[in-house]
């Protein structure tokens, strides 16, 4: 017994470990690498919503799939996992219709990108935004880590795809490739598009009233009414919180003509905040409006409505759009505060301004401006933006094209135009004493540090940071919620939370046959050498003794 144990022993120290030292290696080689075998990552789904019983955004969400670069991939079992500045807007629609899915890196910077990259970007988020997408697109921050999986996914497609390769490789080093190569899975977690049956869009309002002593209420209603608005975007390509430069002007005017509502004051402001731009087609607009204006005559004979929308744009700092349905005759309030903008931009810089008329075309599906929704009333209203047209993808931007100085400039020049040629009006102060003229100075001046709070400003479902600013400085504070009707919604929105990007490294299936073909033949050698045993104990013993001859 202990002999044949000896024996068995000496198996070990005889010819197995040189072929351990054969065989080890290429499992080594072939098995996926430990360090990359699970990566998890932070994502958000691709915005959903419904506007008037249309689709847009993404309505799936579950993903288990090969990951494959743009280049690679080819079937419904294959998701595209790319960077957002590598995908091209026909990448898209052709995934959009035939990849399982879709995962996209965000760029680190996009200030330091060029300006051709920043105006694809651009398209292609305008693009993504103005359709139903049927399988589920995620979206990452920047991480490095993701990257190099991005990276080591395209390599294999880059070298296959250069036009300059001397030649092609050879068959075997494909398959050799092909069977070395790690692939990876990606699973998502946590995530979900149920709608949400808490939808609603909040609208807040307030007035700035004189704070003298003795002022009556309705000498206060006999005032003249200008109203000011500004939509919040709490949503883009994606559900991240983004910088609302509108209501940040919009909070610092309030602040500023609060201070210059100590004494009596010569008209009344409204402002007003609605959580729903340009994707939701100023629905929560529509809702004051059709809540407000019957039961308050004044408010339907306000002298003019200015509506902030892309205000503080570095691309076109230089340019002040006032936007109209209806040209504004000569005479009226809305006309002279024209020609008082015009005068008071040239104190600037030489920024000009320039009026923009568009008709309301009623056969569209979403309007071009919020203030289309007062036109529509009869109102006389304009919009101020910094972009020409309706149609420029400025206008639902998730991204920063300028870093957080250059925005703080152009906002402050803005907020001055604005600011100045306001009280020039309201004040019948002449615009046209240039710097002699200016009306905030002094301790009043306009600074970056008035506006740079207000940038960080949030949806009042988050917090009542925005509710708290109001109530500081207006009175008659109120917020409204506009719900969407349970037979025929007006909009809809869906869940948003965050979910986990799990990234597994696996092997492509063509390991799986070579490892299976291997085994076989593994198996055969064992079946053949264990039922063919004597006539292989045969040659062992005559080479054996061969051996032991020639010694």
């Amino acid at each position: 017994m202990f002999e044949e144990a000896d024996n068995f022993a000496d198996l070990f120290r005889g010819g197995l470990p040189y072929y351990l030292l054969i065989t080890l290696p290429i499992l080594i080689i072939c098995s996926s690498n430990p360090v990359l075998a699970a990566s998890e990552f932070g994502v958000q789904r691709m915005s959903q919503y419904d506007v008037h019983g249309v689709p847009y955004g993404c309505r799936a969400s579950a993903l288990n799939l090969e990951a494959k670069s743009l280049y690679t991939w080819q079937t419904s079992r294959h998701c595209v996992l790319t960077r957002l500045q590598d995908m091209t807007i026909d990448h898209f629609r052709e995934i959009r219709a035939k990849a399982g899915g879709l995962v996209v890196l965000l760029p680190e910077d996009t200030a330091a990108l060029s300006l051709e990259e920043k105006e694809h970007i651009h398209l292609l988020e305008q693009a993504m935004m103005v359709q139903e997408v049927p399988i589920p697109v995620y979206f990452s921050r920047y991480d490095p880590k993701l990257s190099g999986i991005i990276d080591e996914v395209t390599r294999t497609a880059v070298r296959s795809h250069k036009p300059n390769a001397p030649s092609r490789p050879s068959a075997l080093s494909e398959m050799f490739g092909s069977v070395s190569a790690n692939g990876y899975q990606i699973a998502i977690s946590g995530a979900s598009h149920a709608i949400n049956k808490q939808s609603k869009i909040p609208i807040i309002q307030g007035e700035l009233a004189p704070s003298k002593p003795g002022k009556s209420i309705d000498s206060d209603n006999k005032l003249p009414l200008i109203i000011l608005t500004a939509h919040l975007d709490t949503f883009g390509l994606t559900n991240a919180r983004q910088s609302n430069t509108d209501v940040a002007i919009l909070l610092t005017l309030v602040e500023l003509f609060s201070k210059l509502h100590a004494s009596i004051p010569k008209y009344r402001l409204m402002f007003l905040v609605s959580e729903s731009g340009l994707l939701l087609n100023f629905q929560g607009m529509k809702k004051w409006l059709d809540s407000n204006l019957d039961e308050n005559v004044q408010i339907q004979h306000a002298e003019f409505v200015v509506c902030l929308d892309t205000i503080g744009k570095l691309v076109a700092q230089d340019s002040l759009y006032m936007h109209v349905s209806k040209p504004p005759k000569e005479g009226t309030a809305m006309s002279g505060f024209y020609k008082t903008l015009r005068t008071v931009a040239q104190r600037y810089g030489n920024v000009t301004v320039e009026g923009v008329h568009k008709k309301i075309n009623l056969a569209d599906t979403l309007l071009a401006w919020e203030h289309e929704r007062f036109s529509m009333k009869r109102m006389p209203a304009f919009t101020l933006s910094n972009v020409k047209s309706h149609k420029d993808p400025l206008r639902n931007t998730i991204f920063e094209d300028d870093t957080a100085e250059e925005r703080l400039e152009a906002l402050e020049r803005n907020v001055k135009i604005i600011a100045e040629a306001l009280a020039s009006h309201i004040y019948n102060v002449p615009a046209e004493n240039g710097a002699a003229g200016e009306i905030f100075t002094g301790s009043m001046a306009i600074t970056r540090d008035q506006i740079l709070p207000w940038l960080a400003i949030a949806s009042t479902q988050q917090n009542h940071d925005l509710k708290h600013a109001f109530e500081k400085y207006l009175r008659n504070v109120k917020v409204t919620y506009d719900k969407p009707d349970a037979r025929e919604p007006d909009f809809m929105l869906y869940d948003d939370r965050d979910a986990l990007l799990n990234i597994y490294s696996v092997k492509p299936a063509p390991f799986d046959l070579f490892l299976t073909c291997m085994i076989a033949l593994y198996l055969t050698g064992i079946y053949f050498a264990i039922f063919h045993f004597p006539k292989l104990y045969g040659v062992v013993c005559r080479m054996t003794v061969v051996k032991t001859k020639v010694n």
